[in-house]
């Protein structure tokens, strides 16, 4: 063999190898997957990661192939169900099923497959357009066919950027539009004031039958009773123990205790009412919390003095008067609750209980007071839609009062209008929230309650299924909701995502829940 012979041989190789490299160097990479009896492909680059498919919430207002919002690692992502999408029969999603997310740079997606067969490499060769079978397919959402590729003989390549388009077109809006509707809504929360001077804002809770208040600002906020409560030893029976509060602890006192009444275990109705006097914070147990009331000053009046109590018993200071004097309510004074011995033992066991417990990372103690922590939280009111749950901020909140057993029926009210109750002297106009939302219409409850919001004016009254709590929220928590659609945009622009809890609270704007051209016939229809 010549050496001229040699020189072309080892060119031919060069050329080949270089051939070779080049066309590893542009394999491209693909997830498979398998959604009904079809197998689908999309382009690795978008493909955030693969996961479980997680637990959701449920968002009223938002697409049907939306199957909810999760929690990923603190950030809000929502789940899409492929199936729905195409149109296929639904499954419940089992071991074999993942959420692929997806992130083109707005918001990150995860959609629901039946199950990922593999990630491929494929010589671009391998994929050919549409063409051969737009004549029987639409393919409007693929933008490829990967030929004899995992030993399938052909797999559409999905074009999720198309398919969000056309599925989720307010997703596709720029952030910055999103991020402008949310700052509104906080605008519109932190700029809620209220204007009415001459009425008491109170929470109306209820123990051993009898009606009690305390005025609003003297509660921090409402909470369920929780699982665990640590039991002191050697404390007074009326000292139930402490519970742990967001990295703090708080002491519980029973109000049936203090006020020597027959004592009962604690059930789904009983909440913990946090009140503070300064710094100090006291959570103390009631059988239910039943509403929020404003009341006129005029219909409260100081205790008579021939009937205060000195001593431990001292701590009723007004009553107020409602359904013109057929119903007594006993407003407590926090600050002579705050001198009550009961009290004073149960802040005694929590600062005992500080003086022996551990110092965080920081040097300081866990224990913070809520003064220092006020300016970075909401307090927002709970309330519950199914499993759901949602919240207002809690000025917008006119009060929370009973579904009352018989509605008027108003002709030519607005569809929506389930009736009016008279709401001391006032016509109120009643409308079901699950309605407004979409949701399934249930059968009437005794743990329904009525919202009523000042909207634009006009006081108008939401049936919710129950209201849980009044919740101090950290602002840190609190995200733009998903831009789902353009009325869940205005309506739920926020949510407060308190991953440790493994709770999603849905902030609702009580500004949007009324459309403009309802609210004049409403306004009609108060003043008749």
């Amino acid at each position: 063999m010549t050496a001229e012979n040699n020189d072309s041989n080892a060119v031919a190789l060069q050329e080949a190898t270089r051939a070779e490299v080049e066309a590893t160097t542009d394999i491209r990479q693909f997830v498979t997957f398998i959604v009904g009896d079809e197998v689908f492909a999309v382009d690795m680059a978008p493909v955030q990661e693969i996961i479980r498919v997680p637990d959701v919430v449920k968002v009223p207002l938002a697409p049907r192939t939306l199957d909810g919002l999760a929690n990923l690692r603190g950030k809000v992502l929502p789940i899409i169900s492929l199936r729905r999408i195409f149109g296929f029969d639904e499954r419940v999603a089992d071991d074999a099923s993942r959420a692929i997310v997806i992130d083109q740079g707005r918001q990150p997606l995860g959609f629901v497959v039946d199950r990922v067969v593999s990630v491929v490499g494929v010589d671009p060769r391998h994929i050919e357009g549409t063409a051969a079978i737009s004549s029987t397919v639409n393919t409007e959402l693929v933008s490829g066919l990967l030929k004899d590729v995992g030993g399938y003989p052909m797999i559409m390549v999905l074009d999720f950027g198309k398919l969000i388009a056309a599925e989720f077109a307010d997703i596709a809006v720029k952030a910055s539009n999103h991020t402008e509707i949310a700052t509104q809504a906080v605008q519109r929360s932190d700029a809620l004031q209220d204007k009415i001077n001459d009425e008491l804002h109170l929470v109306n809770f209820e123990v051993a039958d009898q009606e009690y208040a305390i005025v609003i600002d003297d509660v921090q906020e409402i909470v369920q009773v929780p699982e665990l409560i640590v039991h002191v030893p050697h404390s007074e029976s009326h000292v139930l123990g402490v519970m742990t509060l967001r990295n703090r602890l708080l002491p519980l006192v029973s109000l049936r205790r203090m006020f020597g009444l027959p004592t009962r275990d604690a059930d789904e109705n009983s909440r913990i009412v946090v009140v503070s006097l300064g710094s100090a914070s006291v959570g103390v147990v009631m059988d239910s919390v039943n509403e929020v009331l404003r009341v006129a000053r005029t219909d409260v009046d100081a205790m008579p003095a021939m009937l205060s109590r000195e001593g431990n018993m001292s701590d009723i200071s007004q009553i107020c008067r409602l359904d013109s004097g057929k119903r007594l309510v006993s407003i407590l004074s926090v600050g002579n609750m705050f001198r009550h011995a009961a009290i004073k033992e149960a802040l005694t066991t929590v600062d005992n209980m500080a003086d022996k417990s551990e110092l965080d990372d920081s040097g300081s103690r866990a224990l913070s007071s809520d003064d220092d922590r006020s300016d970075d939280e909401e307090q927002v009111v709970v309330f519950v839609l199914g499993k759901e749950e949602f919240g207002v901020p809690i000025d917008s909140v006119q009060e929370i009062v009973r579904v009352a057993e018989a509605m008027t029926r108003v002709p030519k009210a607005p569809a929506a209008v389930e009736g009016v109750i008279n709401l001391r002297g006032a016509v109120l106009p009643v409308m079901d929230l699950r309605r407004r939302l979409g949701l399934e219409q249930i059968e009437r409850s005794d743990r329904q309650r009525i919202m009523v919001f000042l909207i634009d004016g006009v006081r108008t009254g939401f049936i919710v299924d129950s209201v849980v709590e009044v919740l101090k929220v950290h602002k840190s928590t609190i995200e733009a909701a998903p831009h789902l659609s353009g009325e869940q945009s205005m309506l739920l622009a926020r949510m407060a995502n308190l991953e440790k809890q493994k709770r999603m609270v849905q902030l609702l704007d009580p500004t949007y829940l009324i459309e403009k051209q309802e609210l004049q016939a409403l306004a009609e229809l108060v003043v008749a």
